[in-house]
């Protein structure tokens, strides 16, 4: 008898120690539910994060690659030596609008680097619609003389949506304007560039790649006006 009420008595306790595991087992399920919803909801976040600034990245990357601005043709005249030196520029082909007011042109000739911005905004003169008021002649033009050190000019060349303003110049597709530059005690370098110089630069707009400048004066200045590139 004694003997039966043991075995119950541990039958009793076998079910009880089951329901515990039953128990015990569902709490760790739902904690390991938990802690994968959390983990989900982490990579989920991280990985929308991870898309957005990969997407960012692409975008940046193809403005850059394929946008900017193209320089094609640059000359020069000379006073005494040169003394002025018009650089042509144009958007490169899928190029968004390229703010000029946003654009540097850094120009060194070895021994000293200039770093110019258009302020047309602030002076008139260092604005031209275009070359028709000087006969088509590009030298023509008075602006040329109120560049300082720090400072380039525009003249338009070609505009057909007239695009490139005064205060606003931005050139598209189609677009080609020269941007000037004055070499010239209280110009750029202080001084006119003499013979054998070799002249190296950027025009660097906001967005895109930079145009490339590289050009070496002439061994003698036998021409007033005379192509560098």
């Amino acid at each position: 008898m004694r003997r039966m009420m043991k075995m119950d008595i541990f039958k009793r306790l076998n079910k009880k120690d089951v329901g515990a595991i039953g128990i015990g087992a569902m709490i760790v399920f739902i904690a390991m539910v938990l802690v994968a919803g959390i983990a989900a909801s982490v990579l989920i976040q991280t990985s929308g994060k991870l898309e957005t600034q990969a997407m960012r990245s692409g975008q940046e990357t193809i403005a850059e690659v394929s946008s900017g601005i193209s320089v094609f043709d640059i000359v020069g005249k000379k006073t005494t030596d040169l003394n002025f030196i018009g650089i042509t520029v144009r958007a490169r082909a899928g190029a968004p609008d390229i703010d000029l007011n946003e654009t540097l042109i850094v120009l060194s000739d070895g021994t000293k680097k200039c770093i110019l911005i258009y302020d047309g905004w602030t002076d008139t003169d260092h604005y031209l619609a275009n070359v028709t008021a000087t006969s088509g002649r590009l030298f023509a033009s008075s602006d040329w003389d109120d560049l300082t050190d720090e400072e380039f000019g525009i003249i338009v060349i070609q505009d057909e949506d007239s695009s490139c303003l005064e205060k606003n110049p931005i050139i598209n597709k189609g677009d080609k304007v020269v941007l000037t530059i004055r070499c010239a005690s209280g110009g750029a370098f202080n001084r006119e560039i003499p013979e054998r110089t070799d002249m190296f630069g950027r025009v660097i707009p906001e967005v895109g790649s930079p145009g490339v400048i590289s050009f070496t004066t002439p061994s003698a200045y036998n021409d007033v006006i005379f192509d560098l590139q």
